[in-house]
């Protein structure tokens, strides 16, 4: 017996897309939602006209807002490119929706100012506090994903070179500068404390170890991060994803190519860097306001 379209696309998504079952149950949600709509029609049968209706049905009727439409109708579509991709359909219905305009918000930016009195509150009498600096260091200089630093390995460090390979999203590498401040607070933690500590089995390459000399946990470098905040009396609300985003904002505030910004970054789209050229825009705007007299 031949399975359903949406049985299929299910097992497509686990299967072939390699989504965790909780992901693959929420795309199956949205579809569930449009079945639901239509009634006695087919999903595979379904017209533009259907999708339409269904999306004036979300934001009137069911009044959902305008972020959870735009997943909504997001998974539908994602459904129809099953359908075309397995040869059910010839082409995606679902296409030529209009998605919701979402107000893009805009993320947290440290000013360079900011930076360095974080950096400045790092307590290197500490034990750990040539660690902590030089984590900092690097998520500024190289604009690194939480992520990203807590896995670097010393083997992947080419300081003579002046630059670090960086394994990314997807298991995907790429090659970003650092600066010669950032490469002196790493040798200073790996010369000092990292060698008094006792490492464990599988964690010897990894550059940023905790007291235990296992490598450190995402939490851990976010509680670092909100306590030197504090420390330097910083009130923004700040992430260790924050620096990604001063690094890539102070880039493109001075004149950086923005192709040069994404490969650093490691963004598959262009689109998703050119949020910074907006925040530098924000940036101008704001400080025309704030010095020019007659703004």
């Amino acid at each position: 017996m031949k399975k359903s379209p949406v049985e299929r696309f299910r097992q497509y998504l686990i299967l072939e897309k390699s989504l965790s079952v909780k992901t693959a149950e929420a795309y199956l949600h949205d579809v569930g939602l449009l079945d639901e709509f239509l009634g006695e029609k087919k999903l595979e049968n379904v017209e533009i006209s259907d999708l339409q209706d269904f999306a004036k049905y979300l934001q009137k009727d069911q009044e959902v807002k305008a972020t959870s439409q735009a997943r909504i109708l997001s998974g539908v579509r994602a459904f129809y490119r099953f359908l075309v991709l397995e040869g059910t359909l010839e082409t995606n219905p679902a296409q030529l929706i209009d998605t919701p305009k979402l107000a893009r918000k805009l993320p947290t930016v440290l000013s360079v100012p900011e930076v360095e009195a974080i950096i400045n509150a790092v307590d290197l009498s500490l034990p750990e506090g040539h660690r902590n600096r030089a984590m900092i260091e690097v998520l500024y200089s190289c604009g690194l994903r939480v992520s990203e630093l807590i896995t670097l390995q010393l083997s992947c460090l080419f300081f003579d070179e002046g630059y670090i390979r960086v394994i990314g999203k997807g298991n995907k590498e790429r090659i970003v500068p650092i600066g010669s401040t950032a490469q002196k607070a790493i040798r200073l933690y790996v010369e000092g404390y990292r060698m008094s500590l006792k490492i464990k089995k599988g964690d010897a390459d990894i550059v940023f170890l905790n007291r235990r000399g296992g490598r450190l946990s995402r939490v851990m470098v976010f509680h670092i991060v909100k306590e030197l905040a504090e420390k330097a009396g910083i009130t923004k609300e700040i992430s260790p994803h924050t620096f990604r985003h001063s690094f890539a904002t102070h880039l493109v505030e001075g004149g950086a190519d923005l192709r040069a910004v994404q490969e650093m970054l490691g963004h598959e789209s262009i689109t998703t860097t050119e949020i910074y050229t907006h925040l530098d825009r924000e940036y101008v705007q704001s400080t025309i306001a704030l010095h020019h007299p007659r703004y």
